[in-house]
């Protein structure tokens, strides 16, 4: 009776094959042919309210991302730290997360979801607030303190979207990938604004990080409740073959010739190296950049003015949600033309994006507003892309791989992207400055130049999304034949050492059915 009848999922109410229609086969004294399991199913209405919670729960895992960076001026203040030392900050935070991403992709993969998100939210929430209490001594405990949230906030970036991918598919899925990509800029702007506002009411940056933990603890208790844990390429109606299970390595061998997924990465890579740099120091250089022009006097003690972190982390949310929204339309629409159409919309907006960033560094010591316009423009062209690279490596992995695929995309694009770019610029930064006069007009040229080698790594970006369109087609047909996987030659090779069945003792169609499902 259970195997019968379902919950109605999506796609609506559902029956198993063999439910009706049968039952004279077993009168005539045949045995039945086997029944399949009914496929899992989720009431529409549930698939939803799961998405809403996730998307929350990314709106607070990006504003972990960027909490200190919108007090990055107290942080150093209080810590005594440099610039090259205040980068390293967000280098360490990143080289955590992606030491930790594969471990939880391989987890995610073969283990509960559900239970990684929990103990990820868990240990990034307790690392948080610990951190508000560090005295400024033990300025490499805090560092420690931001290794530990990267350690956390990994669990959540890898594993999510994957669910979504279980509960959603085709259209349905880019639209919901859409929506929960527009919290990585609104989670980083929140990120901005949280951290300044808090320290403008209080006259204390770290009560910022004593609040996020309250919302945290608000998350897990909806993630618990609220979000299921589907199989591995539900929304597919595929089903995982248990016995031929491949291992980690042989999933990352066939992910190593999935050349749409290797393109991708790289150019995700690049769009994590400009984002990691323009995220953390953004605010620093407009806030320099306004002292050169007069508009501001300069910082020497704590609490310093938070005016420029709440301009950029307003600019980020805004542009971000346009972005996020037009990209995935742009996307949705022009694929109905141009198959190839998700990676020539992100070459196309990272090259146009690189336009943009050159433009607002170079006229930022002549003209304030237009280099606000500039990078605002370079901002929303970025944010163009984020639900589209999402969509591009679901459709290109098969779905039992698509947590170690995640994993290994956020492990190198942090590792050569945002890890690095924050303390490269800030070495770069101190370099210069270290061999020029120490004046603000110095230090801001000096930031200025550092930061120009973004433009150039978004030129390399768009380069890459142009190499993922022409393996499109062919990887994506490969992950969507029912038969396709990631074993070994081996088993290749013993499939096809065995003898070939004549007609008449063929199994009926329904068992091969049933066999391929199970």
């Amino acid at each position: 009776m259970s195997a019968e009848l379902q919950e109605p999922g999506p796609e609506g109410p559902q029956r198993s094959p063999g439910s009706g229609g049968q039952s004279g086969a077993s009168g005539s004294g045949q045995c039945p042919p086997p029944r399949t399991p009914a496929p899992w199913s989720l009431p529409r209405w549930r698939a939803y309210v799961a998405a809403a919670v996730l998307c929350y729960i990314n709106l607070l895992n990006y504003m972990n991302w960027f909490i200190i960076a919108g007090v990055l001026l107290d942080v150093q203040k209080f810590f005594r730290i440099s610039d090259s030392s205040a980068g390293l900050l967000q280098t360490v935070f990143t080289g955590c997360l992606l030491l930790s991403a594969p471990v939880f992709g391989y987890l995610g993969d073969r283990h509960s979801r559900k239970a990684t998100l929990s103990f990820g939210i868990l240990l990034w929430s307790g690392a948080g607030l610990s951190s508000s209490f560090i005295p400024p001594q033990y300025s490499w405990l805090f560092f420690l303190s931001r290794g530990v949230v990267g350690i956390g906030t990994a669990s959540y970036s890898t594993l999510a979207p994957t669910i979504l991918a279980d509960l959603f598919v085709r259209d349905q899925r880019t639209r919901v990938l859409a929506i929960f990509y527009i919290f990585i800029p609104v989670g980083s702007g929140l990120g901005y604004v949280l951290g300044s506002a808090v320290k403008a009411l209080t006259g204390n940056w770290r009560w910022a990080l004593r609040i996020m933990p309250c919302l945290e603890a608000v998350a897990l208790i909806l993630l618990v409740t609220l979000v299921p844990d589907p199989p591995r390429g539900a929304a597919e109606k595929q089903r995982e073959v248990r016995d031929l299970r491949s291992t980690w390595c042989e999933d990352v061998r066939y992910l190593g010739r999935n050349w749409s997924f290797v393109w991708s990465t790289l150019g995700v890579t690049a769009m994590a190296f400009v984002t990691g740099a323009v995220g953390f120091w953004a605010p620093k250089f407009l806030f320099e950049a306004r002292v050169v022009h007069g508009l501001q006097p300069p910082c020497f003690q704590q609490p310093c003015d938070s005016k420029d972190s709440l301009i950029f982390g307003a600019l980020t949310i805004v542009t971000g949600i346009i972005g996020v929204v037009l990209g995935a339309e742009a996307s949705r629409r022009y694929k109905k033309v141009n198959p190839r159409a998700e990676p020539l919309i992100c070459a196309s907006s990272l090259l146009a994006a690189a336009i943009c960033l050159y433009l607002a560094l170079i006229l930022a010591p002549t003209t304030l507003l237009a280099s606000y316009v500039f990078l605002a423009l370079g901002e929303l062209l970025l944010s163009c892309n984020w639900a589209v690279v999402a969509d591009i490596l679901l459709s290109v992995v098969l779905p039992k791989c698509r947590g170690t695929a995640e994993a290994l995309q956020i492990t190198v694009g942090h590792i050569l992207g945002d890890a690095s770019s924050p303390y490269l610029i800030g070495l770069i930064s101190s370099v210069l400055r270290a061999r020029r006069p120490d004046t603000y007009l110095q230090r801001f040229l000096s930031l200025q130049q550092s930061f120009l080698c973004c433009a150039f790594a978004i030129v390399l970006g768009g380069g890459c999304f142009l190499q993922v369109a022409l393996h499109l087609e062919k990887d994506q047909a490969q992950a969507q034949q029912p038969g396709s996987g990631t074993s070994t030659p081996h088993t290749h090779a013993r499939l096809r050492a065995e003898p070939h069945r004549s007609k008449e003792h063929q199994p009926p169609p329904e068992l091969l059915t049933s066999l391929f499902v199970h």
